[in-house]
This record gives C-alpha cells, sequence and structure tokens, in this order.
C-alpha cells in the first residue's frame, strides 16, 4: 500500500552562527541525559536544548542553561516538528567537545549534523507526521585545498589547541 507524503524543505533559524546539533532519539529521558552531557563535558557552556516527543502529549521538551539558547531550540524544534528530534545550541562549546558523549547515549539513534553553517532539514511529512530525511549542510565545494590552504587550517587548528607545532 502506497501512501502520500510530501517532501519539505526547512532553514535552520540560527542568526549567530551558533554551533548545533541535531539528532534523533527514541525516549523522554533524552532531555534530561543531554542536559547532563552538556553540564558535564564543558562546565562553562552555555546551552539550550529542545526535543520533539513523538508519542503521549507530543510536547516540545525544553532545557538548557541559557534562556536565549532554549529559546531558538524551541523556535526551530517547533518549525521542524519532526518526532523524536532533538537540537541543541551551544555557546562557548564546540560540537566536538560533546558529540562522542552525546553518541553514547542510549536513546540517542543519529545525529544529522554538528556545525554552525547555514543548515536546510530536509523533511518528509504524511498524515501521521514529520521525519527528517538529511540535511543540507553549508555550500557545495568550490575547488581543492592547495598548499596555502593546508597551512591556513593546520593553523587554525593550532589556534583551537588540536595540533600542535
Amino acid at each position: 500500500m502506497s501512501v502520500p507524503f510530501e517532501l519539505v524543505l526547512k532553514q535552520i533559524e540560527n542568526p549567530e552562527s551558533l554551533n548545533f546539533i541535531l539528532g534523533h532519539s527514541h525516549f523522554i529521558k533524552t532531555v534530561e541525559d543531554l542536559y547532563e552531557v552538556m553540564a558535564g563535558a564543558v562546565p562553562k557552556a552555555k546551552f539550550g536544548l529542545a526535543f520533539c516527543e513523538a508519542s503521549g502529549d507530543c510536547l516540545v521538551r525544553l532545557e538548557g542553561n541559557d534562556e536565549g539558547l532554549v529559546e531558538l531550540a524551541k523556535i526551530n524544534a517547533m518549525a521542524l516538528g519532526a518526532g523524536h528530534s532533538f537540537i541543541l545550541f551551544m555557546r562557548d562549546c564546540y560540537p566536538i567537545n560533546v558529540l562522542n558523549a552525546i553518541k553514547g547515549l542510549q536513546e540517542v539513534c543519529s545525529i544529522y549534523c554538528a556545525t554552525s553553517n547555514p543548515v536546510q532539514v530536509i523533511l518528509a511529512q504524511s498524515f501521521q507526521g514529520r521525519g527528517i530525511l538529511g540535511v543540507i549542510d553549508g555550500a557545495c565545494p568550490k575547488g581543492i585545498e592547495g598548499p596555502e590552504e593546508i597551512s591556513e587550517r593546520t593553523a587554525l587548528l593550532r589556534t583551537f589547541g588540536y595540533k600542535r607545532g
């Protein structure tokens, strides 16, 4: 049996180009567990989280330690409206600092992106609800890096403390 659906494209609202993680989870406990990961991994990080329930009350659950980031997460979660999805905005922290801990949570099923780039989310909508099919993260490549770009990349990594030398 074929069920009709429509494709929907939503732009993530991120006016400050903040880092964020968009993922899929399966349990209401996600909100508390993500809060604990963020608070434990980078104690001075500011963050806001929204999780879309997919059953029961079907509410958007909110957490965080920064009202503005919680509000930004809420706005985006409501716009996406995809069951069991979560979006986590962060300041004074990078996804690389928390991504493995988040992926290690037993209720986290997948991560769609972890970025500060402009992101469009590709959704499928049916009579039942919405689901995330994928993301468009940033722009297309414009060429191949050469020696100068390699030097700039390694210098940037040294600035962040990810490379010695």
